[in-house]
């Protein structure tokens, strides 16, 4: 589906579904995007999951999509990344009423994008699913951005979904963070850990404007997880 589609539709399904969607059963279907269009995206996607539940007659129909991966060569630097804003794309199609993302930030390959680790990207959808459509009390997905405060040369970010709370995947110190004043000229930045949140700061930087996490096609070290083992997703702050 390219993101440059003029008027998208609901093309037919036949085939496309197992089991029967008057109950809780599954819905597999493919769908694929190009980087064009990127500001579109949240409109197309609400476009969609309107149209499955109108074609199912189900309103609360439960929709559960997976945030693409890692793709691409390997950004050893602060970059700009069309990839990166698509997935932002996919963030913010979660105020549509009973979505749910899950983050493959970190099951991707750099040359191909659908991931070879099917079995890890199926089970974050099972948790989803388990969550959304079963209500079980399951932890499904990664911190995520929720809130910011700028405070002298450093920036804290509140995030959700920390369930027993945050860490690193690896024991290391927290990577892949970048910063930037009114000029935008990105640099590494360091940052700590503090209950639910992460405080982010450089010396170089010394009125911080903005911030990125992960912000790249193929992000090297992205290692901010919650303790039950799940990625963050990636964000940014503007």
């Amino acid at each position: 589906v390219s993101l440059d589609t003029i008027a998208p539709e609901i093309i037919p399904l036949d085939g496309a579904i197992t089991g029967d969607l008057s109950g809780k059963k599954t819905l597999k279907f493919t769908i694929r995007d190009d980087l064009s269009g990127i500001e579109k995206y949240e409109g197309y996607m609400g476009a969609l999951v309107s149209g499955l539940r109108k074609v199912f007659n189900r309103p609360e129909l439960p929709f559960i999509y997976a945030q693409l991966p890692n793709f691409m060569d390997v950004s050893y630097v602060p970059t700009e990344s069309h990839w990166a804003e698509l997935r932002e794309a996919q963030s913010k199609a979660l105020s549509l009423p009973n979505t749910a993302m899950t983050v493959n930030i970190d099951l991707g390959e750099w040359n191909d994008i659908h991931p070879d680790n099917k079995k890890d990207v199926g089970e974050r959808m099972a948790l989803a699913a388990l969550k959304l459509a079963y209500n079980e009390d399951v932890i499904y997905s990664g911190p995520t951005y929720e809130s910011h405060v700028f405070e002298d040369q450093k920036v804290t970010i509140t995030f959700s979904n920390t369930g027993s709370g945050l860490t690193t995947n690896d024991g290391e110190a927290l990577s892949e963070f970048s910063i930037a004043g009114e000029d935008k000229n990105f640099v590494w930045a360091k940052a700590t850990i503090q209950g639910d949140k992460v405080t982010v700061w450089s010396d170089e930087v010394l009125v911080p404007k903005y911030v990125r996490y992960a912000w790249a096609d193929n992000p090297d070290n992205p290692n901010l997880y919650n303790k039950e083992g799940l990625p963050a997703s990636p964000f940014r702050i503007e």
